[in-house]
């Protein structure tokens, strides 16, 4: 007898969000934390690296019959739990019940890693231009690139969902991984978080120098003010910081007003009167 798979009745969108609307606030009842997905518009993604995930996402010819779905599913609010971490991606999708996913991502190659660094060195000026994608045409054909760039290939992706569904990727895994496009939108460091390598390293030979905290090779270099700002998405003048009141400037100890009474007296000397000149004895 030929096996035969059996599609689950349909669950209209708001039946499928009240379902998993429950079972999310049962889970963050006992404790556990969750962070959807929640994407405002049609557009799934609109920074550079989202992006940039999400085409190259959809340049995966091997799954390109079950993309369509999964952003039907991202964009209508499904993807009710999304983390990454080093290597791995695991979410909770609503369909027809609350499915589990976990994709694993292979680390990126060491000697890949390698050439990118090389190719970038001296061509990204700072952090805040790195994670939001101010980077020259050549330095993002080179991290983009589908064989060498920092993108996974499909090859060193796999997938695996709760769903009864036995495809290499079913709508739920796409609907998860068009999520991780809409993440790196406000986190683009978890990318190289995701293919466990350090984004720091990309601009470590563009960092001046000076100004150092101390003196010596091992003096750290310090970022800007201005650009720890622009990474954080706040003004740091609108932190409120313990003022330390400056030392009054005060002028010289006048000299104390000399009175009558503590005026030190003359020293007294004889008076001596003035007589008439004695005459000489002749």
């Amino acid at each position: 007898m030929g096996w035969r798979f059996e599609y689950r009745p349909y669950v209209p969108v708001a039946q499928r969000r009240a379902a998993a609307a429950r079972e999310v606030a049962k889970r963050t009842k006992n404790g556990a934390t969750v962070s959807p997905v929640r994407i405002a518009g049609r557009a799934i993604a609109s920074t550079f690296w989202g992006k940039a995930w999400c085409t190259n996402l959809e340049g995966y010819s091997d799954f390109e019959n079950r993309i369509p779905r999964g952003r039907t599913y991202v964009r209508n609010g499904s993807v009710v739990d999304l983390k990454i971490e080093q290597g791995r991606i695991t979410a909770l999708v609503s369909g027809s019940e609350l499915y589990e996913i976990r994709i694993d991502i292979d680390p990126l190659p060491k000697a890949q890693w390698l050439a990118l660094k090389t190719h970038c060195a001296g061509k990204i000026g700072t952090l805040v231009e790195l994670l939001q994608g101010k980077l020259s045409n050549a330095v993002m054909e080179t991290v983009t690139d589908r064989k060498q760039g920092l993108f996974p290939k499909p090859t060193e992706i796999k997938m695996r969902c709760s769903c009864p569904d036995y495809a290499g990727m079913c709508k739920h895994v796409a609907a998860a991984m068009y999520g991780v496009g809409n993440r790196l939108d406000s986190s683009p460091e978890l990318l190289f978080k995701l293919r466990a390598v350090d984004h720091l390293e990309l601009i470590e030979q563009a960092i001046p120098s000076t100004p150092t905290k101390g003196k010596g090779k091992n003096a750290a270099p310090t970022i800007a003010t201005s650009d720890l700002g622009a990474i954080f998405g706040i003004e740091l003048g609108d932190t409120p910081v313990a003022k330390t009141e400056p030392k009054k400037l005060t002028k010289p100890t006048a000299k104390k007003a000399i009175t009558k009474a503590t005026k030190p007296k003359k020293p007294l000397v004889p008076k001596i009167s003035k007589r008439a000149p004695i005459p000489k004895k002749g």
